[in-house]
């Protein structure tokens, strides 16, 4: 089965302006394979692992998370009808701003109430 690599639900917020002085970490997910590199001195609470090692969350002082996780393509999305299918099905309370499609992957980017969230697969 076809792997269909999330590197998703980056609920950061954009408005941290110490990224640029932190350091970047590296995440690679035993089970998929996803990678994800972000600032760890900014997203410094790492979650509990959820059982079936799919991937992380951490969260950072003041309420911004980041995830990165992994699944498998089940229903054979491609890029451009993964972007279709989460824009005519939001999640609750979201409001999908922008998306973009190439080749091989896909950036969704909106609001949810007051926080932003950006996931690209």
């Amino acid at each position: 089965m076809q792997h269909l690599r999330r590197i998703g639900l980056f609920s950061a917020l954009l408005f941290l302006t110490t990224t640029a002085q932190a350091k970047p970490f590296t995440y690679v997910n035993a089970r998929f394979g996803t990678v994800c590199t972000f600032p760890d001195q900014i997203f410094s609470k790492r979650m509990p692992e959820p059982e079936n090692g799919d991937g992380l969350e951490w969260q950072s002082a003041d309420g911004a998370s980041v995830a990165c996780y992994g699944g498998y393509n089940a229903l054979d999305d491609t890029p451009k009808s993964l972007v279709e299918n989460e824009k005519a099905s939001p999640g609750p309370g979201e409001k999908v701003t922008y998306s973009k499609t190439g080749k091989n992957w896909a950036v969704l980017s909106g609001t949810k109430g007051d926080k932003i969230f950006y996931r690209r697969s």
